[in-house]
């Protein structure tokens, strides 16, 4: 019998009506808008439904992209869509928090909404964030320990596919040094590409302490239950089953790598052979086929997507 998991994706993946057929054609996805709604005071459907420019603001685009990974979660879950395991990249955790439901949905959707604005005061100038494609992850973090400033690895996404983040400065001089090739022996880094990402600051770094400072004030507040199905953390891709440890990991994740990939192969190595991707766009389901390609991959973005996943599993 398969052994399933959900995942969330993060930041970066949301896009205008994201989420609108599911609410459109089901109430359990209209339900979790109004919660949305209710917890922050903000039009969510407006924000994700209607053409606007607050939706790629990360203290917009985070509650957006959280109530729409809920809503569909909800919906797949009234099919008869179950878990095993879960686990979400970034700001996908609290789609798996949600899914090993951790906490009530309005406390989850009020910690997004500071959580996002945190992030975006925390470093509002001077950080940047690039992806560094064909390198291997003990090259550039050897090379990252040369560069003066701060510059670290924010997520290891995939194989051949790392994300950098820190000062301006150090990342430049991070991605000059990962990109120049030597003749030798050892060989240099030599990075096909370096990509800088269009984000409002230095996401999962050192300069985003205070703001891990400030969520976990708000977390302090919060009642925390034992998690209904295990969820795998980002910052030591491992299994939390107990509530004792979740909102340290959570204050910690805001400035610390994302460890996806080992996230993954560590569900793979425990016997997931399923993994169902909840929320806007195919991020992780790419991820995955760079990870492992003997498991089984599926997204819910659309409702045509859902329809064929309960194909797939018989529901």
């Amino acid at each position: 019998m398969s052994k399933i998991a959900f995942i969330f994706p993060g930041q970066g993946a949301q896009y205008v009506g994201m989420g609108k057929d599911f609410y459109d054609a089901y109430e359990e996805a209209r339900e979790v808008y109004r919660k949305a709604k209710e917890a922050t005071g903000l039009d969510i459907e407006a924000l994700c439904f209607t053409e606007n420019d607050k939706l790629n603001i990360t203290e917009y685009t985070q509650i957006a992209m959280l109530t729409t990974e809920v809503a569909l979660l909800k919906v797949l879950e009234s099919k008869g869509v179950h878990a095993d395991v879960c686990a979400g990249l970034s700001l996908g955790e609290y789609g798996a928090l949600a899914a090993a439901g951790v906490m009530e949905l309005e406390n989850l959707f009020q910690l997004i909404r500071l959580r996002g604005i945190y992030m975006q005061e925390a470093y509002p100038v001077g950080g940047a964030m690039t992806a560094v494609l064909g390198l291997d992850a003990g090259v550039i973090e050897s090379t990252l320990k040369g560069i003066d400033g701060i510059v670290s690895i924010a997520n290891y996404n995939c194989p051949g596919q790392l994300v950098i983040s820190g000062n301006v400065e150090a990342v430049k001089a991070a991605c000059e040094k990962l990109k120049a090739r030597a003749a030798t022996a050892l060989q240099e880094a030599g990075a096909k590409r370096c990509i800088p990402l269009k984000v409002s600051g230095p996401f999962h770094s050192a300069l985003l302490t205070d703001a891990g400072k400030k969520l976990g004030e708000a977390l302090s507040k919060v009642e925390i239950h034992k998690p209904r199905i295990p969820y795998v953390c980002n910052v030591e891709a491992a299994y939390v089953t107990q509530e004792d440890s979740i909102k340290e990991l959570l204050e910690k994740q805001v400035s610390h790598s994302v460890c996806w990939q080992q996230s993954v192969e560590k569900m793979i190595a425990d016997g997931t052979d399923t993994f169902i991707e909840i929320g806007p766009g195919k991020t992780l389901t790419g991820f995955m086929r760079k990870i492992n390609k003997d498991v089984k991959v599926m997204n819910v973005d659309k409702l045509a997507d859902m329809e064929k996943v309960l194909e797939e599993l018989g529901c």
